[in-house]
């Protein structure tokens, strides 16, 4: 279980208290739990999560589940870096508009409404009635295999192994179709491109000397953004800098 803490604008700090919070799974002897701070990184996940990620299937873990900070509309990163994508959700709180805002819609393999117990029960079932009807809004994800919305509750243990039986046929279709391997090949060039924009990112950071100056004339309203930018590329990862034997 790799559980993202997010961190603080403030002081870069994270609690880091997921394990308290899965007492039976943090104990369990077959486990390993491995709460990692998200350091202000966008989507939901840490910098590294997907490295981490492949660590543990080389390690031996069958079973790895990424749990996010909190996903939005925007908050997607982590579809990106596994073979499925569960959306947990709460009753209520117009899931019908987020439906068909789409956003996170678009890239959920399974709805989870949790929550679907005592009080609850009944706005619970509503909810998943309007996420199964916002899906209808939505293009298929993969074709030939469809989202699932399903009901749980996690205080009474509800559901739970209905979820996990569907995440196991849902995963062999996936494989069966040939969907798993051509997903797991663009997300390795997705990583890399992203890799790439970070350590350019980190160059250019690293050369105060050049971007500075440019900054103060962009500050100014003396040099446009688009030229700037430009100018601060060129500066620190100039095009006949030669290549890099493989």
């Amino acid at each position: 279980m790799l559980a993202i803490d997010p961190s603080s604008r403030r002081t870069g700090g994270s609690i880091l208290g997921d394990k308290t919070r899965m007492p039976f799974l943090a104990s369990h002897p077959d486990s390993f739990v491995r709460p990692s701070p998200s350091r202000g990184v966008l989507g939901g996940v840490a910098d590294a999560t997907r490295e981490v990620l492949l660590l543990c299937e080389a390690a031996g873990f069958g079973i790895v589940v990424v749990e996010t900070v909190g996903v939005g509309q925007s908050e997607t990163a982590v579809a990106d870096i596994t073979d499925l994508f569960l959306l947990l959700v709460a009753p209520g709180g117009g899931d019908d508009l987020q439906g068909i805002k789409r956003g996170v819609m678009e890239l959920a393999d399974i709805v989870v409404v949790n929550k679907a117990d005592g009080p609850y029960l009944a706005t619970a079932s509503h909810t998943a009635a309007d996420y199964r009807a916002a899906l209808h809004l939505v293009r298929p994800k993969r074709e030939g295999v469809e989202t699932a919305v399903l009901l749980c509750s996690a205080l009474r243990g509800t559901g739970i192994s209905e979820i996990w039986d569907h995440v196991v046929t849902y995963w062999q279709a996936l494989a069966d179709r040939g969907h798993l391997e051509r997903l797991r090949s663009v997300q390795a060039v997705d990583a890399m491109w992203r890799i790439i924009q970070a350590r350019l990112l980190t160059q250019v950071h690293g050369n105060p000397e050049i971007v500075d100056p440019v900054v103060r004339e962009v500050a100014a309203g003396r040099l446009p953004a688009s030229r700037a930018a430009a100018l601060v590329l060129e500066s620190v990862a100039p095009r006949d800098s030669g290549t890099t034997a493989l």
